[in-house]
C-alpha cells in the first residue's frame, strides 16, 4: 500500500511538473508534431515498394487521416495562440484584424494543400504508369483523398478559432454597450431627480417673494421704488414661470405623468391658442396668417398638454421672429401608408395624421441643428437679446413625444418651420 500510495504521489509531482514546463500552447505543438509524425509514418509505408489488399490500404489510411488531423490541428491552434497573443479582442479595430487574419490563415492553408495535392497527383500519376508493379492503385487515390480531407480539417479548426474570437468580441461589445447604457439611464435620472427636488424646493420661497412684493404694490411707495417692485415683480414672475416649466419639463421626461385622453380638433385648438394670445399678438407687430384644412383634424390627446405645446409654439414665433413679419399657422390632414410614409394613393383607404405647421422669418442667424435647437436650456439666439429661457422647444418636443405625436423641425436659409404631427 506504502508503495502504492508513493507511485501516485510520484505521478501527480511529475503531472505538475510537465504543466508547469508545457503550458497551453506547446500541448497543442506536441499534440501536432506526435500526429504529423505517426501520419508521415503511415504513409510512408503505404506507398512503400509492396503489395498490400485494397481493404489493408483504407484501414491503414483512415488510422492515418486521424493522425494527420489530429497533428493539423494542433499546429494551427500552436501558430494561431501564438501570434494572436496580443490581439486584443476590446481593440476598435478587431474587425479589420479579424477580417485579414482569417484571409491570411486561409489562403496558407490553400497554398500548403494545393503544394501537397499536386504532389499526390504526381504520385498517382506515376504508379498509374507502373501498376504491374504496385498491383491495385489504392496506395495512390488514398493519399491524394487524404490531401483533401486534411484542407477541410484545417479550415474549420481555422473558422472555429476565429468563430471563437467574433463571439468573444461581440460579448465585450454587448458588457461595454449595457454597462453604458446603465450609466446613461443613471444619469438621466439623476438629472431628472435633481431638476425635480431644486424646482420643487425653489417653488416655496419663491411663492413668498411673489406674496410680499403684491403686498409692497399696496403701500403706494414713491415713483422710483415703484419702479424697482414693477422690475422685480417682473423677473420674479418669469423665474416662478421658468421652474414651473423646468419642474414640468423633468415630470414628463420621466414618465411620471397622468394623460387624460380625449378627442380633440386640431382646427379648434389653433383658433383658441390663437385667441387667448391675441393681445399679445397685436403688441408683437406681427402678423398671423391663418391656413386651416377643411377635412376634419380630430385626433386624440391631452387637452392641457396640447394647449402648452401650441402655446409654446406660438410664443417661440414671437420670440425669435423679425419685426413686421408674418407667422404662418398651417393646419393639415396627410395620409400615410402602413410604412408610416407619405402617399397620396387611395387616401379613402390609408390611416391618416394632422400635422400643425408654424413657420416664421428669424431675427438671427441659425446655425444649430434641430437636436441641438429642443435641447434645455439651447436658444437659437445665443446673444440673448430675446427673453426666452430655452425650455420652450424642449417641453415641445417631451410632450409631443409623450402624447405619441412627433415633433420636427426645418431651416430654410431665415425660414424656420417648426411641425407636430398625430395619428388620427
Amino acid at each position: 500500500m506504502d508503495i502504492k500510495w508513493k507511485n501516485i504521489k510520484q505521478w501527480k509531482m511529475i503531472e505538475k511538473q510537465i504543466k508547469k514546463i508545457l503550458g497551453r500552447d506547446e500541448i497543442w505543438l506536441l499534440l501536432g508534431a506526435a500526429g504529423i509524425l505517426f501520419g508521415s509514418l503511415l504513409l510512408t509505408d503505404m506507398l512503400s515498394y509492396r503489395y498490400v489488399t485494397t481493404e489493408y490500404n483504407l484501414f491503414q489510411g483512415g488510422i492515418m487521416n486521424l493522425c494527420f488531423a489530429a497533428g493539423i490541428t494542433g499546429i494551427i491552434m500552436f501558430w494561431m495562440l501564438l501570434t494572436g497573443k496580443n490581439w486584443n479582442v476590446q481593440s476598435e479595430y478587431f474587425f479589420q484584424e479579424w477580417e485579414k487574419k482569417q484571409k491570411k490563415l486561409m489562403v496558407s492553408a490553400s497554398v500548403i494543400a494545393a503544394f501537397f495535392l499536386i504532389a499526390s497527383m504526381v504520385s498517382f500519376r506515376y504508379r498509374l504508369r507502373h501498376s504491374w508493379v504496385y498491383g491495385n492503385l489504392s496506395s495512390a487515390y488514398i493519399p491524394v483523398g487524404t490531401v483533401v480531407v486534411q484542407w477541410i480539417v484545417g479550415s474549420l479548426v481555422i473558422f472555429s478559432y476565429m468563430k471563437k474570437k467574433l463571439k468573444l468580441h461581440m460579448e465585450n461589445l454587448k458588457q461595454i454597450n449595457q454597462k453604458s447604457l446603465e450609466a446613461a439611464l443613471r444619469s438621466e435620472q439623476m438629472k431628472v431627480d435633481l431638476i425635480s427636488n431644486v424646482s420643487h424646493d425653489l417653488k416655496t420661497p419663491l411663492t413668498s417673494m411673489v406674496g410680499y412684493i403684491e403686498l409692497m404694490k399696496k403701500e403706494e411707495p414713491d415713483d422710483v421704488l415703484s419702479d424697482y417692485i414693477d422690475v422685480l415683480s417682473q423677473k420674479a414672475q418669469k423665474l416662478k414661470e421658468m421652474i414651473d416649466s423646468l419642474f414640468d419639463l423633468a415630470k414628463t421626461s420621466s414618465g411620471n405623468v397622468e394623460l387624460k385622453i380625449e378627442q380633440m380638433e386640431l382646427n379648434c385648438l389653433i383658433e383658441q391658442v390663437q385667441a387667448d394670445m391675441a393681445d399679445r399678438i397685436a403688441e408683437s407687430g406681427r402678423e398671423f396668417v391663418v391656413m386651416l384644412t377643411k377635412d376634419p383634424t380630430d385626433f386624440m390627446a391631452d387637452s392641457s398638454y396640447m394647449y402648452r405645446i401650441f402655446q409654446n409654439l406660438m410664443e417661440n414665433a414671437l420670440k425669435y421672429s423679425q419685426e413686421n413679419t408674418r407667422i404662418f399657422l398651417k393646419s393639415s390632414v396627410i395620409p400615410i401608408l402602413e410604412d408610416g410614409n407619405p402617399s397620396k394613393e387611395d387616401p379613402q383607404e390609408a390611416r391618416q395624421k394632422v400635422r400643425f405647421e408654424i413657420t416664421n422669418t428669424s431675427s438671427y442667424q441659425m446655425n444649430f441643428t434641430r437636436d441641438q435647437i429642443v435641447e434645455r436650456f439651447a436658444r437659437g439666439d445665443e446673444s440673448r437679446t430675446t427673453e426666452g429661457n430655452g425650455l420652450g422647444l424642449a417641453i415641445v418636443n417631451t410632450y409631443t413625444a409623450a402624447l405619441g405625436g412627433t415633433f420636427d423641425v426645418a431651416i430654410d436659409c431665415d425660414q424656420f418651420k417648426a411641425s407636430i404631427e398625430f395619428l388620427k
